[in-house]
């Protein structure tokens, strides 16, 4: 399930930024207990400053990174009782509040920053290995954190959430082509490339896609669908109302994934919309998920 949010003047220099994110996770929606909704949107928050920081408007990858840094140190400053930036004060205050209240885990927080400081100069991958350790990172961490708030510690549980965190963060790649290659940003990885004869540098400077691309597009999404399906027993392991909700993160994943396999290769420049029908389909998917042996 993807939540649509627009953000104004999130970057320090305050030149501003306008532009649509769109989110794996649902934000303290109406089905979460009321009593996480405070660290949920404090992780939220944390996080989406950060993304921003990272990703939007025009400053050169370097001020990118010392911006991170500085909301690190200002984060850590809080965390030991000092003034923080008053740039980000109330948001860290906030985190810092929750973050003590619920024992969140510090490294998956760190995690995140580091996942956005390396986005910052738009590497390349050569292998999945390379990209999954990004994910790891990047994605990841939201699912623990959310599960450790749930007091979900079974392993099973961790690998599952892993794999839906990854497989949302991978889909999020595979959408955004015609948002990402313009932008000099892309994540197919060099050996997938190799292997389908696709030239990334080309594709990257505008190349129309064919046969090839498509290839390489329906072998990563049979990667990415594969991952997703081994993490969806997890909705059956979570409780009450978070287990439906992950029904519906999951059923939105594999229902975008499925819109961009009827488009390849056209998904390579046109971002895949989700209607009102296919959110009708994705609620009774997710309505109808069965607990399977595994």
């Amino acid at each position: 399930m993807r939540v649509n949010r627009r953000t104004h003047d999130l970057c320090p220099d305050n030149r501003g930024v306008s532009v649509d994110h769109y989110e794996n996770f649902p934000v303290a929606s109406w089905l979460c207990p009321p009593a996480l909704r405070p660290p949920i949107t404090a992780i939220y928050h944390f996080a989406r400053t950060a993304d921003d920081l990272a990703d939007e408007g025009s400053a050169p990858p370097e001020q990118r990174r010392a911006w991170l840094q500085q909301l690190r140190d200002s984060w850590h400053a809080h965390l030991r009782g000092e003034p923080a930036d008053p740039r980000w004060a109330a948001m860290l205050a906030t985190l810092v509040r929750e973050q003590r209240r619920h024992a969140l885990p510090q490294t998956l927080l760190e995690d995140l920053l580091d996942a956005f400081r390396q986005d910052c100069g738009n590497p390349l991958y050569d292998s999945r290995d390379q990209l999954l350790d990004y994910c790891r990172r990047s994605a990841n961490p939201i699912g623990r954190l959310l599960l450790h708030l749930y007091h979900v510690d079974e392993p099973k549980a961790l690998q599952r959430s892993d794999d839906i965190c990854t497989a949302l963060q991978l889909i999020n790649f595979w959408q955004d082509f015609s948002v990402d290659h313009p932008r000099g940003r892309c994540y197919l990885p060099a050996e997938d490339c190799a292997r389908h004869g696709v030239d990334r540098a080309a594709l990257l400077a505008g190349r129309v896609p064919g046969r090839t691309e498509a290839a390489l597009l329906t072998d990563l999404l049979d990667w990415t669908e594969g991952l997703m399906r081994r993490g969806a027993p997890l909705v059956h392991q979570l409780p009450g109302r978070v287990g439906w909700e992950l029904r519906a993160v999951v059923q939105g994943g594999l229902h975008v994934l499925a819109t961009i396999r009827r488009m390849n290769p056209h998904s390579f420049q046109t971002r895949p919309q989700l209607r009102g029908a296919d959110w009708l389909a994705i609620g009774w998917a997710a309505l109808c998920m069965r607990r399977t042996v595994s």
